[in-house]
């Protein structure tokens, strides 16, 4: 089991195309803290290179979602694409 698969598991339970988390309800969810990193646009990127190696874009991507940080907020809002 991948460290994000809880996540990716949580959303595609969902009906609603879209969801708004803070990074406490994530990391309540996948049972980590998410890293300093996940402050960044960049670690939130949704990228479709196969060679990309970030296993939480996997995790949301294989949902069927694409991720967008919230500046400022500690949030992501999750879009269904």
């Amino acid at each position: 089991m991948g460290k994000y698969d809880p996540l990716r598991d949580y959303l595609r339970k969902l009906k609603t195309d879209e969801v708004e988390l803070s990074f406490a309800e994530m990391e309540r969810k996948i049972g980590y803290m998410l890293p300093k990193s996940a402050s960044l646009p960049q670690w939130w990127a949704n990228t479709t290179d196969p060679a990309a190696t970030h296993v939480q874009r996997k995790a949301w991507g294989d949902a069927g979602f694409d991720a967008f940080l919230i500046a400022g907020a500690d949030r992501v809002r999750f879009k269904r694409v």
